[in-house]
């Protein structure tokens, strides 16, 4: 056997024990791994501040635990609580007064009264209330592997910065490629995911803090109800609908009909309409612009949406993370065949 076949079956066998060694903790490594290439530039700056790589990894891995993990560890937290501590009787409340409102809508919206009465006969209402109230058991395993995750990503996140560059130096030394190639795709990907990560943030507190100061003013926890509308608000078409719709028809259940119908046009005029189909697009351009002003290379907006739109689409909640990297790993690889195709054209003539 020739010794470079026994080095393959060497590697191969190392690489299935590793693989089985480490799939439980492979998603959170991907996650830690993609958050560091996102956040490079953050671990630069820190390190020209302390001139120390291990403060400097200390520090990023603070600040995203702050920005990021903190808020929806707090609302997963008080999310459980809450419906915990939730009475029955709200659900029926709120189905008594849709199956009424149905029943008797009105005038001006009688002619929908039998396209109404025939979606309300297919739907079980009971059945629904009892499978919200048991859904308190799920968010609470959600929220408990959630953090268990998050605690993860932030430790993986850590040695990730801190040993970021000895990683790639040393995958540019063993991948079969050349150093330009190395260095092109490191830096495509890494100025791709930077643009998404921090676009993530922006809009999602943007949007958060307009519906969270709109729910404050309505007597309830701006706070937590923000933190949940900047989550929600990255599920494309229904993000916002789902957090908007229950306190609209809470509100209509308990008498309050003003406080509704302002919720309603609030969340469609200001958030859906004005800042997510006009001022969001417009925030991810100037972050796109101020990261990259210096590249000869933009991206698309669009390909940034459509890419984070897919990636929770697949993958859930992490899937705003994943569907990006994977589509800038792609278009960074169409890009290198692209050169060396241009490379093959000179040589030839």
């Amino acid at each position: 056997m020739k010794p470079q076949y026994f080095v393959g079956i060497l590697f191969a066998t190392s690489l299935y024990w590793m693989y089985f060694l480490y799939a439980p903790f492979l998603l959170a490594m991907t996650i830690a791994a993609l958050l560091a290439i996102s956040t490079s530039n953050i671990q630069l700056f820190f390190e020209k501040i302390f001139h120390s790589k291990i403060l400097a990894a200390l520090s990023s891995s603070f600040l995203l635990a702050v920005l990021f993990f903190a808020p929806l560890g707090y609302f997963l937290a008080t999310l459980t609580i809450k419906l915990n501590v939730l009475e029955p009787e709200i659900f029926l409340r709120i189905e008594e007064y849709i199956t009424g409102f149905i029943e008797n809508p009105p005038e001006y919206l009688l002619f929908l009264k039998p396209y109404a009465m025939e979606v309300l006969d297919k739907l079980d209402l009971n059945s629904i209330t009892s499978n919200i109230l048991s859904v308190t058991a799920t968010v609470g395993t959600f929220s408990a592997g959630f953090l268990k995750n998050a605690f993860l990503i932030i430790i993986f996140y850590f040695f990730a910065q801190y040993n970021g560059t000895y990683i790639i130096e040393f995958i540019k030394r063993v991948v079969q490629m050349s150093v330009d190639e190395t260095t092109l795709l490191a830096k495509e990907i890494s100025s791709f995911m930077s643009v998404v990560f921090y676009s993530i943030i922006v809009t999602a507190m943007f949007e958060g803090v307009l519906f969270g100061i709109a729910i404050s003013y309505m007597g309830y926890n701006g706070l937590l109800f923000g933190i949940m509308y900047g989550f929600a608000s990255l599920i494309p078409v229904v993000g916002g609908v789902l957090m908007w719709l229950p306190f609209m028809l809470f509100e209509f259940s308990v008498g309050n009909t003003q406080q509704a119908i302002f919720i309603a046009l609030y969340s469609i005029i200001v958030i859906s309409i004005i800042a997510d189909t006009f001022i969001k697009p417009l925030i991810i351009k100037k972050i796109n612009y101020r990261l990259l002003e210096e590249d000869d290379t933009k991206i698309n907006e669009l390909v940034i949406f459509f890419a984070i739109i897919a990636g929770l689409a697949t993958f859930g909640f992490w899937g705003m993370i994943l569907g990006p990297a994977i589509t800038a790993f792609f278009l960074t690889i169409m890009k290198l065949f692209e050169e060396r195709t241009k490379e093959c054209d000179l040589k030839s003539n």
